[in-house]
């Protein structure tokens, strides 16, 4: 993994999400247009955190998110999601 050069501020965390399923678990094929959004993904890079709310990911962790959660950006050519450490349900 190449380094990022990204530092979220504050209480905002860098993910990379995971792949979508593209077979479901009996063999089937599943279409692009069919593929559901991943809602798990590793981190990348965190933030400082808050004076009164720290950080509770690290970089490396695998993280389950909610479907709608965060922003997708765009850094060297690569897809992320930017999101508060709130909209994280927890490391699995």
């Amino acid at each position: 993994m190449a380094k990022i050069n990204f530092k979220p501020n504050e209480d905002r965390v860098l993910v990379e999400p995971a792949e979508a399923e593209t077979k479901t678990s009996s063999g089937l094929y599943i279409p692009d247009s069919s593929k559901e959004k991943p809602q798990k993904g590793k981190v990348i890079a965190v933030g400082e955190g808050l004076k009164d709310k720290p950080v509770t990911v690290k970089v490396g962790d695998h993280v389950l998110y909610g479907k709608y959660s965060g922003t997708e950006i765009n850094i060297d050519g690569k897809e992320y999601l930017i999101m508060r450490n709130s909209d994280i349900f927890g490391i699995i």
